[in-house]
């Protein structure tokens, strides 16, 4: 019997002088994922009072979500928009670059596609 992997990661990474919120998430995404999830990204960012906060969100594992935890993550994202100065989303899809350049409509911080972890991680360090 295979295994199938899915969930999401989050930490804090420091890249030189820069530190961001990394996030990793793996296969595809359920609505028990993002209650285990969104908890713990409220507390992370709680107390944040203005966009400053960088971020590296890696969806090369990822293979989507279903229908609920979609409707989740919208949710989530919509909760925290103001509270991200720049989103560097890491992929290897189309939809995943599609995803990023509709997130730039509800998110006030700015959000670029990377298919390269490096240019990602000079992205997140420019001023």
């Amino acid at each position: 019997m295979a295994v199938q992997k899915h969930g999401i990661s989050l930490g804090i990474q420091r890249v030189g002088a820069q530190f961001f919120l990394a996030l990793t998430a793996v296969g595809k995404l359920t609505h028990e994922d993002y209650g285990m999830m969104t908890p713990m990204i409220d507390s992370a960012l709680e107390g944040v009072k203005e966009a400053k906060i960088h971020a590296l969100a890696d969806l090369t594992e990822m293979e989507g979500w279903e229908m609920r935890a979609a409707w989740d993550d919208f949710r989530l994202g919509m909760k925290h928009r103001n509270q991200f100065e720049k989103i560097a989303i890491l992929g290897n899809k189309k939809w995943q670059e599609y995803s990023a350049k509709v997130g730039k409509w509800f998110v006030s911080g700015d959000i670029q596609y990377f298919e390269d972890e490096q240019a990602a991680l000079d992205w997140l360090q420019e001023p």
